[in-house]
């Protein structure tokens, strides 16, 4: 398969959590290496704020699956770091049996049907964040999402058991549903890399003034960010598309979905074929908004586009 962003953490760069930098080597040294993201974290916000030591107060389980160990965060997160990352109306969920298990069999499914996913997800992806809005919260869950200022950890609720946006709903939690979730953010993880380590946008070129492109499917949703789209966002959801509709159809070649998985992948599917289709044209009218390589890397999507 063709891809667009790199799939490898290149070595020496600011994401590589083995290079030689004061912090991560005292990290590293302590023992303390789930708490690497937050020292990167620090770099990115340079707030002041130390999210690796408040990182510290966190507990975790080591999910293992096909020689890989993800981080289970546990505990209660600091109010300074829920505040950076949008998850002050959220509290870690309880780690029980049943989480575990529907964590473990989704992580499975990508390694073992989506192999091309597990490798990205293994490279982007150290932290699990499973979360619960809190009682008071008065807001609807969010499913799944992942914050450029904190690499290599992922947000999902119980809801990405059950809901494959933007709008294939399932009466059934599945695994294979939370699996596309976890892919999902760690195609977001691994394009926020790419960005912040290569120049793709135009000099100049900033969300606040940019282009707004018109996102008809999400003009249900009532907030107006998620119905006009800025153009690095579009280029993050085109990249994110391509990915998961290979998903959709591996799944749907299959013949080991219930009923309602395959009714579900399906018009996912068939909703994503023309979304995407549309957000690479747009993306095209739009070239002078990134560079040269922001174009080669436009190239790569549309021949991503034109093989679906």
């Amino acid at each position: 398969m063709h891809t667009t962003i790199a799939t490898r953490v290149e070595a020496g760069t600011f994401f590589d959590l083995g290079r030689q930098d004061p912090a991560l080597i005292r990290l590293r040294e302590d023992g303390a290496e789930r708490a690497l993201p937050f020292a990167l974290m620090e770099h990115l916000v340079k707030s002041g704020t130390p999210y690796a030591e408040h990182s510290r107060s966190l507990g975790s389980d080591t999910v293992n699956v096909a020689g890989t160990a993800f981080d289970w965060f546990d505990g209660t997160l600091h109010e300074q770091l829920a505040r950076e990352i949008n998850l002050g109306n959220y509290d870690i969920a309880e780690h029980t049996v049943a989480r575990r298990t529907a964590l473990t069999r989704a992580l499975e499914r990508l390694a073992s049907v989506h192999p091309d996913g597990f490798a990205r997800v293994r490279e982007f992806v150290r932290g699990l964040l499973w979360v619960s809005l809190k009682p008071d919260a008065g807001i609807s869950s969010l499913t799944s999402s992942s914050d450029p200022a904190l690499p290599y950890v992922i947000v999902f609720s119980g809801k990405a058991q059950l809901h494959i946006p933007p709008n294939t709903v399932s009466t059934e939690p599945s695994p294979r549903f939370l699996a596309e979730n976890i892919l999902h953010e760690g195609v977001h993880q691994s394009v926020s890399f790419h960005v912040l380590t290569h120049q793709v946008f135009a000099d100049g070129y900033s969300s606040q003034t940019s282009p707004k492109i018109e996102i008809a499917w999400r003009a249900s949703q009532g907030v107006e960010r998620n119905q006009f789209w800025e153009v690095d966002r579009t280029f993050h959801a085109t990249c994110v598309y391509n990915q998961l509709l290979r998903f959709r159809r591996t799944e749907l070649d299959r013949d080991d979905l219930t009923a309602n998985e395959r009714a579900c992948f399906q018009a996912a599917y068939d909703e994503g074929m023309p979304a995407v289709r549309y957000l690479m044209g747009q993306l095209e009218l739009l070239g002078e908004h990134f560079t040269a390589h922001g174009r080669e890397l436009l190239a790569g999507l549309r021949h991503q586009t034109d093989e679906l």
